[in-house]
């Protein structure tokens, strides 16, 4: 008895307090263009301040080309360049990645991921930011609040680069 009793407590101890996560779905659309280039994409989030909190995801042309390496364009996409991106020091593990084809993509953040084990309690603005060659820009924002106490979900609709961006925070 007394040793189930011990194996018991053990393994509740043994489970993560915080087991909050953070889903963020990205459409990318088929855009119908004589030349058509996939958009680079920012996934960070702002404080209330403004300021870049944590970057999620920064998907760029990873390889070399006639025209150079892809980081060369990376300042095209701006709002994040100028927060969070020229401090980087491309590629980081976890974090970079290669463009995306048209379609759905999904990014799962776990709370003890150091991106989001660094935020401390307050109210944020996940950023979501595309910009293609010989293309546009686009920029969608979708507040929350960190640590999520209660499910939470936001959705943004791009109207160009970007199609439907959906966010879900659980506690």
């Amino acid at each position: 008895m007394r040793m189930t009793l011990t194996i018991a407590l053990g393994g509740l101890l043994a489970m993560p307090l915080h087991a909050a996560e953070m889903t963020v779905d990205i459409e990318i659309p088929q855009i119908r263009v004589a030349e058509y280039h996939r958009p680079y994409v920012a996934v960070f989030v702002e404080g209330a301040d403004g300021k870049a909190a944590a970057t999620l995801a920064a998907w760029y042309m990873m390889k070399d080309t006639d025209e150079g390496h892809g980081t060369k364009w990376l300042p095209d996409l701006r709002q994040w360049w100028r927060k969070a991106g020229r401090t980087l020091d491309v590629p980081v593990d976890g974090v970079t990645g290669p463009t995306r084809p048209a379609g759905r993509h999904a990014l799962k953040v776990d709370a003890r991921d150091p991106r989001l084990a660094a935020l401390k309690p307050g109210r944020y603005t996940l950023v979501v930011e595309a910009a293609r060659e010989v293309g546009g820009r686009e920029l969608l924002k979708i507040p929350f609040q960190w640590p999520a106490t209660s499910a939470q979900s936001g959705k943004a609709q791009g109207t160009s680069e970007l199609g439907a961006v959906a966010l879900a925070v659980k506690p």
